[in-house]
């Protein structure tokens, strides 16, 4: 299933992962009643950003209950182990907060 940014700014607040995809391109799927969606921009296609922060910029004031940003490991693959039961990936929670730091003195 897919949505859209307009649906999901109308949505009920949704968990949201943002997934880390080959050398720093990440996309959206959003979880809703059970249900993952893709994130796609009004033609239908996924919405894609070289930048984690554009990710969390274009996510901005959407109803987000929860934010994690996921990466799959193909380290097993890579040096010939068997295929797992389980899932290798590398899970890590995200605030939508995003302005900078403040510098230190």
């Amino acid at each position: 299933m897919k949505i859209t940014l307009e649906q999901l700014a109308a949505a009920t607040p949704a968990d949201l992962t943002i997934h880390s995809l080959d050398l720093a391109l990440y996309q959206v799927t959003v979880n809703i009643d059970g249900q993952a969606r893709l994130l796609v921009d009004n033609n239908g296609k996924p919405i894609r950003h070289r930048s984690l922060q554009k990710v969390r910029e274009m996510l901005r004031g959407m109803p987000v209950r929860s934010l994690v940003l996921r990466h799959e490991s193909a380290y097993d693959e890579m040096i010939g182990q068997p295929t797992r039961d389980e899932s290798n990936a590398l899970e890590v929670s995200l605030a939508l907060d995003i302005d900078p730091p403040p510098t230190i003195h």
